[in-house]
């Protein structure tokens, strides 16, 4: 048997990579435990979403009034009566749809409400392919009964283009320069995204429905960072036997 005094002496503990393996674990524990943080929300909008699915549209005003009061009406559906709506002044809100590139219509509609005067309506998109628009007539207050959901604008993030208001191109759906730039007074800080049409005879303009699926992978991805954790664990606590036994 080798006499451990005879040994070459074995090199220092590597506390510097111990230090850095604990970090890149934490790192990697707490994005797996975010991930399951996100599954539980998820799996509760999934839970709203099918049951506003299926249910019946309510009035607009009783469903702001209750926003207004710090309710969650994301996700709600409502009818509303809006005048002129048809012919009504818009927005073009770049957009993206498994068919291609397109536009979104946004334009405003009068409501009654205890605190808000107006909501923003995306009506629909029309593909880039198609260079044509609805009439624009301000004079025309033909009400159209819309049904449509509530639902919160996304924030725009770093790689979303800024809105360019003097060419009316638009890339996020930001509620006040929207509304000042439709003139619509006290808008509601929601949008109502139309499940029926604005322009029946007009079948290029699409009505965005509630989304049919909304991808729910939280749980894939929380094993992904865990079982790195353990790769990484695994990998450090090999190298460490190594060690020892130099």
């Amino acid at each position: 048997m080798t006499d451990r005094t005879d040994a070459a002496p074995r090199k220092g503990f590597p506390l510097v990579l111990t230090l850095a393996t604990l970090i890149a674990a934490a790192i990697l524990v707490w994005l797996g435990t975010w991930q399951l943080q996100r599954l539980a929300w998820k799996q509760d909008l999934l839970a709203r979403v099918a049951a506003l699915q299926a249910a019946p549209a309510k009035p607009l005003g009783p469903a702001l009034d209750a926003l207004a009061h710090g309710a969650n009406a994301d996700f709600t559906r409502v009818v509303v009566d809006c005048p002129g709506l048809g012919s009504a002044p818009y927005l073009e809100l770049y957009s993206v749809r498994e068919s291609g590139a397109g536009l979104r219509l946004i334009s405003a509609c009068v409501v009654e409400s205890a605190k808000y005067r107006t909501i923003l309506v995306d009506r629909g998109f029309v593909a880039d392919t198609i260079s044509a628009r609805p009439p624009v007539d301000l004079v025309d207050r033909t009400p159209v009964r819309l049904a449509g959901v509530l639902r919160s604008p996304d924030k725009a993030s770093f790689v979303t283009p800024k809105n360019d208001l003097a060419g009316n191109h638009w890339y996020s759906r930001d509620i006040p320069a929207m509304a000042a730039h439709l003139k619509a007074p006290s808008p509601a800080p929601i949008i109502l995204a139309a499940e029926t049409s604005s322009n029946p005879t007009w079948q290029a303009l699409k009505p965005e429905p509630l989304p049919a699926e909304i991808p729910n992978r939280h749980l894939e991805y929380a094993l992904t960072w865990f079982g790195l954790a353990g790769a990484l664990v695994a990998v450090y606590a090999a190298m460490l036997w190594r060690w020892w036994k130099a």
